[in-house]
């Protein structure tokens, strides 16, 4: 039994949290390199997934959580963004919906806890499914641009 109605504030709370979130970045020394990045385009990003945060945790397949976090790695890599600032950011994130919750003192009775319990097992699983996917889709975007070079001085290592 997850812990829908802190679920639910999270999602209506999602452009709140996107500028808490946005602050946080701009300010950590761990994620510098997100300054690289449009505001808006981490607003959106930020918002895409706090917003629909029921969605993704209750019926999003581990397939469409890799395919979102390779999408997002493989762009921050093309924007020059450190794999460590993007695993950060997804740590980041976890963290601060939990301090979120915690200030709404959403937890209750027992029934509430074991609903909180169940969300922080999502919302753990989610974020560290997200930081692995993101993680090797940081690489593979850094294999796919050796490709070329590799190809390239081959070429010119036979004339």
């Amino acid at each position: 039994m997850i812990a829908l109605r802190s679920v639910r504030l999270i999602e209506r709370h999602s452009e709140e949290l996107a500028s808490e979130l946005i602050a946080k970045f701009h300010t950590s020394s761990r994620t510098a390199d997100l300054r690289r990045v449009p505001i808006e385009e981490l607003r959106r990003r930020i918002r895409g997934i706090l917003e629909s945060l029921s969605e993704w945790l209750l019926t999003k397949s581990d397939h469409e959580i890799e395919k979102h976090y390779f999408e997002i790695a493989e762009h921050r890599a093309s924007q020059g963004v450190a794999v460590s600032d993007v695993c950060w950011a997804i740590v980041l994130t976890k963290e601060h919906l939990w301090e979120f919750l915690q200030r709404q003192g959403s937890m209750r009775g027992p029934v509430e806890i074991y609903g909180e319990m169940e969300l922080l097992r999502l919302l753990d699983q989610f974020f560290d499914r997200g930081l692995c996917f993101a993680t090797e889709g940081y690489e593979r975007h850094l294999q796919l641009q050796n490709i070329p070079e590799t190809l390239q001085r081959s070429a010119e290592s036979t004339r």
